[in-house]
């Protein structure tokens, strides 16, 4: 590749198109990076495919069912090759002109920190536009554009950006305990980092300042022990994942006005306090819920699964763009917590984020009553809940 030099401060002027963050950068902060991502062998060997074929392997599940999270090179993890072939394919088709910026924005995000492109989702499709009667309720403005040039982002930035839209959910889903009545259990569903805690948080806060009782279950804690979903290859978002019969047991009991005990899942060895068909180990204890007015019940999936609906008064999903969680996710995940090595980090969420959104959060999405997508700052209702409002 001759005049590597013009070469590469055209793809550097390239990419500011494509994600603005880079014009913090200097060009030799960017050749920086790219040591992570140039190929061995170079950059000649790298083919660019044909558009419709990348796209149709950017959505194959089969394609992130492959990657692997903790591939080992000289005994250390490393990017994983699934990862690496769709960010130095989209490199080369900029360097060659196969791809424009225009094309490459429409379809992929870039994430400056980590270096590598993210293929965009349709988490909106034409199902759930139906379901949720067309197009938004009400729209604000977009706050979080700020956000294309931070590579974290904070709680606070994070609240403030969505003060509007969250202020007018919280707002509605007062009203609705007014209309509806209580008992009332909501499920909120959404993806990891996508701010479901928060805002389930704040939603408790205000709830009880209007003089009523409210108390939480959290999906989470209903998981079987990991050692045990792994040894019998049990997917981690199917019914045999948790224990079902008690979390039924569970949302019935709190309907219906009376106590119930849900498990207890410990996250530091990832073992439950039930065993596997439900019953309480020696030693163990679970966790005593009250009854309340409101009840709510937040994970990624809380109504994934039909036998749940009879119970769930009103379904929530928080929705926040995969690029925006992933950078909520560097600064919680790797700037405060220290949870995970980099590569790791990043295998893990590529593999994850495409495969549960069209496993977990679209279905859910299809019969959902409310959906909040704070990057778009649109909240969505169906036909049901535009009746109440």
């Amino acid at each position: 590749m001759e005049n590597k030099d013009a070469i590469f401060e055209d793809l550097f002027n390239k990419m500011k198109k494509v994600n603005r963050g880079l014009e913090k950068l200097e060009f030799y902060e960017f050749m920086y990076a790219m040591k992570n991502v140039n190929p061995a062998v170079g950059w000649d060997t790298v083919q660019e495919e044909p558009k419709k074929a990348l796209l149709e392997k950017s959505k194959d599940p089969s394609f992130y069912r492959n990657v692997k999270v903790k591939p080992k090179k000289n005994g250390k993890t490393v990017l994983d090759q699934n990862v690496l072939h769709i960010t130095r394919t989209l490199f080369k088709g900029l360097i060659s002109g196969q791809y424009s910026t225009d094309w490459i924005c429409e379809h992929f995000h870039f994430d400056i920190r980590g270096f590598f492109f993210l293929p965009k989702i349709t988490y909106f499709t034409e199902k759930v536009i139906e379901n949720l009667d067309g197009g938004p309720f009400v729209q604000f403005s977009k706050a979080q554009k700020e956000f294309e040039m931070y590579q974290g982002i904070g709680y606070g930035d994070f609240k403030e950006a969505n003060k509007e839209i969250d202020s007018r959910f919280i707002d509605i889903i007062e009203l609705l305990i007014e209309k509806i009545g209580t008992p009332l259990i909501i499920g909120i569903a959404g993806p990891t980092a996508a701010g479901k805690t928060e805002i389930v948080d704040r939603l408790k806060e205000h709830i009880k300042g209007l003089g009523k009782i409210v108390s939480t279950i959290e999906m989470d804690n209903f998981f079987t022990d990991r050692e045990y979903r792994e040894a019998h290859g049990i997917h981690s978002m199917g019914e045999e994942a948790l224990h079902f019969e008690l979390l039924k047991k569970s949302l019935m009991d709190l309907k219906q006005g009376r106590n119930t005990e849900i498990p207890q899942y410990g996250y530091i060895y990832e073992t439950s306090s039930h065993d596997e068909k439900g019953r309480l180990k020696v030693g163990h204890s679970g966790i005593e819920v009250a009854p309340a007015d409101v009840i709510f019940i937040e994970g990624n999936f809380p109504f994934l699964f039909e036998e749940l609906l009879q119970y769930i008064g009103v379904k929530v999903v928080y929705l926040t763009s995969d690029d925006i969680r992933l950078k909520r996710k560097w600064k919680r995940d790797i700037d405060y917590l220290k949870k995970y090595d980099i590569f790791y980090f990043i295998n893990r969420y590529f593999r994850t984020q495409y495969l549960k959104a069209v496993e977990c959060y679209i279905p859910q999405l299809e019969n959902c009553d409310i959906a909040v997508d704070t990057t778009e700052a649109a909240l969505w209702v169906g036909p049901e809940m535009r009746h109440y409002l």
